[in-house]
């Protein structure tokens, strides 16, 4: 199968996006098909691009975000429909369409070829926290969007119920692997740990985007525990003012690879704070590394975990909650281990190859279906 993924972000880019849309092509290497990447160029001298891409990638020419300057949003180009062209995709993969997505789908429609659009950034959440307004805009595009595509998989029950509600048609449940070789228990640093809270605290962890959507500055209250090092990884715009609000915290910067792994190996509480993830991947990772999770109680996670099994959900943008929660993490280890066992149990057959081959097999039923159209 020949597959054309137009993706709004890939590495060297770190977000959900990015890293989903790289786990996808790796997969379909494996499996033998043919993928192609379109996505927004890198910033100049960033040499790292190429070296992470399993398969050819087209760089379309971009500009970084206006006060976001870690978001590259593409500008228009020729290099995308000549790249379906030149390709002659069996179907096209458009990962979190929104900017060069909206291109890409169009290009399909024009060349009639098969799309699937994933659904994976909550625009209208984005819109209400960066502009105060434009939600229903957000809508807009979003049903517009999808609503041209043949199919859109979406990462939880929280999305679909969103999209269901704003009248997107021809919707499929489509998770996220977890990379269980790489995230386990085991990576535990002893030394790492004693470096991060050189008095013996308990280490409560955060690891994704330091953007004002993702509200970390609701860590603030744990901040203030006795006994506990709040521990953050990532970068961001919101850094400077984070540094202000979460006094004592560490700030390790952005991290991935096996170091990665091995820092959320050596959490002992996992806190999340955003409120609009649609999947929500850093909390698979901490659940695999068996660490437990505190996360809100709103869109992805309502999935992955497993309230007073896995973790604890907590209501959004609470920060006396988030607190409260993380107190009764900290003054109970067998607890935390308990929790922690159980979501490593709980997501260790959520591989990547799992996840690829449900991929897959939705490109299938797409193409079939438009045979099926076209015999009819």
């Amino acid at each position: 199968m020949r597959v054309v993924i137009v993706t709004e972000s890939f590495p060297p880019d770190v977000n959900g996006v990015a890293h989903c849309a790289l786990q996808t092509a790796r997969h379909l290497v494996d499996r033998g098909h043919a993928p192609l990447v379109v996505a927004p160029a890198p910033a100049p001298g960033n040499k790292a691009a190429a070296s992470m891409a399993p398969c050819p990638v087209v760089h379309v020419p971009s500009l970084p975000l206006p006060g976001y300057p870690q978001v590259r949003v593409a500008l228009f180009s020729r290099r995308l429909a000549a790249a379906l062209i030149q390709h002659r995709p069996d179907v096209v993969h458009l990962a979190s369409p929104f900017v060069l997505g909206v291109r890409g789908m169009a290009a399909a429609a024009r060349l009639g070829i098969p799309a699937v659009a994933v659904y994976q950034t909550d625009l209208a959440g984005y819109a209400r926290t960066y502009m105060g307004a434009g939600e229903a805009a957000a809508w807009r595009r979003i049903r517009s969007v999808h609503s041209a595509a043949d199919l859109t998989l979406v990462p939880s029950s929280a999305s679909m119920n969103d999209l269901e509600a704003h009248g997107v048609p021809r919707l499929k449940l489509w998770a996220r692997g977890v990379d269980t070789a790489r995230f386990r228990p085991e990576l535990r640093d002893e030394k790492l740990r004693r470096e991060l809270a050189p008095n013996g605290e308990v280490i409560v962890g955060y690891v994704g985007r330091l953007a004002p959507e993702k509200h970390i500055e609701l860590l603030s209250g744990v901040c203030g525990l006795a006994g506990v090092k709040v521990v953050i990884v990532g970068d961001g715009p919101s850094q400077p003012a984070l540094a202000e609000a979460l006094p004592g915290a560490v700030f390790l910067g952005r991290r991935g690879g096996d170091d990665l792994a091995r820092i959320f190996a050596s959490f002992d509480v996992f806190a999340h704070t955003g409120p609009f993830e649609t999947f929500c991947q850093t909390v698979q990772e901490a659940m695999a590394s068996g660490v437990p999770v505190v996360a809100p109680a709103a869109g992805g996670p309502l999935d992955l975990v497993d309230h007073g099994r896995t973790g604890l959900l907590v209501p959004p943008r609470d920060a006396d909650a988030v607190r409260d929660a993380v107190r009764s993490l900290v003054a109970d280890p067998a607890l935390r281990a308990a929790y922690g066992a159980a979501g490593h149990a709980t997501v260790d057959g959520r591989t990547w190859a799992a996840i690829g081959d449900q991929l897959i097999g939705h490109y299938a039923d797409v193409l079939a279906a438009r045979r099926a159209v076209v015999a009819a």
